[in-house]
């Protein structure tokens, strides 16, 4: 099967996301043109930010990562639906936890969100090394995963001392954006090297 038309949905699942996601971003009203007149939206803007990251990291390494392959069949399609259907979940979780000023559960139920985003990304990488073998380039890329865990751990941390800390919880899922900001180099390292 080919996998041009995975990439176009998947891009545009994702680009609908994000536009649910700034669209939640309600403009003052009756306030004046103020920087005043902002800060009730302020919480909203930066739960926008850290929605907008993840959903933009998960896009750039779904880029590089199906830039790696050659086909896809129908387990991969069901493992990319699952990882888009998570994804889906984050306007919600982002408006929730913007609307009630970051509180304990809305905190939680993000992380909760983005550790499931891990987990189905992660599924579908392995799917994918499954079909184009252990000795595949994604197969090598990919290695152990130690990134990929290790931001795991991180979101369940984050989300078993959301109700105790919910601003630690926050520093730690932007602490995992922030290393998956510049796109997986494992997978780039090895497309250079291959000329791809």
């Amino acid at each position: 099967m080919n996998k041009n038309r995975l990439e176009a949905f998947s891009d545009g699942v994702m680009a609908i996301i994000v536009t649910i996601m700034v669209l939640e971003l309600k403009v003052p009203h009756n306030s004046g043109p103020s920087w005043e007149s902002l800060k009730p939206v302020f919480p909203a803007f930066l739960s926008y930010i850290l929605s907008f990251a993840m959903v933009w990291i998960y896009w750039n390494n779904h880029h590089h990562l199906f830039h790696s392959v050659k086909k896809v069949n129908g387990k991969v399609l069901l493992a990319n639906g699952h990882l888009l259907f998570w994804l889906s979940l984050t306007p919600f979780t982002t408006a929730w936890m913007g609307e009630n000023h970051f509180a304990s559960l809305p905190v939680a139920l993000f992380g909760f969100v983005l550790a499931m985003c891990a987990i189905a990304y992660y599924i579908l990488t392995r799917v994918l090394i499954n079909l184009h073998g252990s000795d595949s380039l994604l197969a090598h890329a990919i290695g152990r995963d130690s990134k990929g865990w290790i931001s795991l751990a991180s979101y369940l941390t984050a989300i078993s001392i959301a109700f105790a800390a919910p601003t630690i919880s926050c520093l730690i899922y932007a602490g995992v954006a922030l290393v998956w900001l510049v796109p997986d180099k494992r997978i780039e390292k090895l497309l250079d090297r291959e000329g791809l």
